[in-house]
C-alpha cells in the first residue's frame, strides 16, 4: 500500500508545542486543567502537550487516560469482544476543564465515547478536545478546539498516527487502501 509522509517528528513536536500554548492561551486558570488522553495514542501526545506546557509555565498539569472500549456505538455491529484497559484519571474531574487528547479525529463517534466515559466519572466545567489530526468525515457534530493538522482524506485512505512511546518512530502517514469493487 503506497504511504505518503505527511509529518515529520520535528513536525509533530513543533506542533504540540502550538497546541500547548493555544491551550494556555484559552484556560487562564491552568491549576484547574487536566489533559485526558484517549487510549492508546491520545495518552502519550496528552503526556507531551502537559511537559510543553511545564517548560513554558512551570507548573505540573495533572494527566490522564481514557479507556472508551465499554462505550463504543459499534461493538454489537462488529461483533466484537472489547479488550478494556484501564481508565486513569488523577483526582476529580468536578468543576475542572478537560481536554481530552486523541490523534486523530475522524467520524466523532470516539470523541462522543469518550465525553460519555467522562461524564460517568464526574462532572467537569467544561470538556475540550485536541487532535493532532482532524481528516474530516463527521457523523455527529463534534468539532475540536485545538487541531494540529487539518489533513482532507477520503474514505479510501487511513491516516495513520505513529508514536515514539507505543511504535518506535514519531511520523503521520496516509495510507491508500485499495477499493474493492463490487461484482454482479
Amino acid at each position: 500500500m503506497p504511504k505518503k509522509i505527511v509529518m515529520t517528528p520535528e513536525d509533530i513536536r513543533r506542533t504540540l508545542a502550538r497546541l500547548a500554548h493555544e491551550i494556555l492561551e484559552r484556560n487562564k486558570f491552568i491549576k484547574q486543567l487536566i489533559l485526558v488522553g484517549m487510549r492508546t495514542r491520545g495518552v502519550p501526545l496528552a503526556k507531551r502537550l502537559a511537559a510543553n506546557i511545564e517548560d513554558f509555565e512551570e507548573i505540573e498539569i495533572p494527566v490522564g487516560a481514557l479507556d472508551i472500549s465499554l462505550y463504543r456505538d459499534d461493538l454489537s455491529s462488529l461483533n466484537l469482544q472489547p479488550v478494556v484497559h484501564r481508565t486513569d484519571i488523577p483526582g476529580s474531574i468536578d468543576g475542572k476543564s478537560i481536554v481530552l487528547v486523541d490523534d486523530v479525529l475522524y467520524t466523532g463517534r470516539s470523541t462522543r465515547a469518550a465525553m460519555d466515559a467522562l461524564i460517568d466519572l464526574g462532572r467537569p466545567r467544561s470538556i475540550q478536545l485536541a487532535v493532532l489530526i482532524d481528516r474530516g468525515h463527521r457523523e455527529l457534530p463534534i468539532r475540536a478546539d485545538y487541531v494540529g493538522k487539518n489533513i482532507p482524506s477520503s474514505r479510501h485512505e487511513e491516516i495513520q498516527v505513529q508514536l515514539e512511546e507505543t511504535d518506535g518512530i514519531d511520523e503521520v502517514a496516509i495510507i491508500s487502501i485499495p477499493v474493492v469493487k463490487e461484482t454482479q
